[in-house]
């Protein structure tokens, strides 16, 4: 994945369902959103996959746990299961950089209605960009073609011909986010 201030991915990601990316910079309120929004997505009855890019190492178990201590004295994958659900942590090596979104794309349940991106902005998938002036941070749109709408808390200072949604109002998002679903089911290429 390219570092900050990279050029945007030209190689087209591939997902057998829609595929929509939440990106902008740190603060904007990506994962408060999408708390938002899923349980809105969920009320119409949509099957969801999510992949989240972290900027740093991070453990989804407790230090103590068995889990995590199996996995820390070695073991290249671990998965852990209960009756309620089961996770998979694999151990990749550090020199080998960012996450791969195709290859993670790979891994998810193919009987998904859609799979949310929180991150991964310099790869070519469909976007919403959410901004907030008060961050004082460049918008992302105008670099990158595959941004599809602006979330913005106050009213941009730039012309922007993409749609705009109200970042402070999730059902407007989600209603944008049926749609969009709505127009990959109709043309699955656009």
């Amino acid at each position: 994945m390219p570092k900050k201030n990279s050029p945007v991915q030209t190689e087209q990601i591939h997902c057998d369902c829609p595929l929509l990316g939440f990106v902008g910079c740190s603060g904007t309120g990506k994962t408060t959103l999408l708390k938002q929004v899923i349980p809105l997505l969920k009320a119409h009855h949509l099957k969801l996959g999510m992949i989240k890019h972290a900027h740093h190492t991070f453990d989804i178990d407790i230090p103590g746990k068995d889990s995590y201590e199996l996995r820390k004295a070695g073991a290249d994958q671990m998965l852990i299961a209960s009756q309620n659900r089961w996770a998979l942590v694999t151990e990749t090596p550090e020199h080998l950089g960012d996450p791969d979104l195709q290859t993670l794309l790979a891994q998810l349940d193919e009987q998904l209605d859609l799979v949310l991106v929180e991150g991964f902005k310099h790869v070519p998938f469909p976007k919403i960009e959410l901004h907030r002036a008060s961050l004082k941070q460049p918008l992302l749109f105008p670099e990158d073609p595959h941004i599809i709408a602006i979330a913005s808390d106050t009213p941009l200072t730039v012309a922007c011909p993409l749609p705009r949604l109200d970042l402070n109002q999730p059902t407007m998002v989600a209603e944008f986010v049926l749609r969009f679903i709505h127009t990959q089911q109709q043309d699955p290429v656009a």
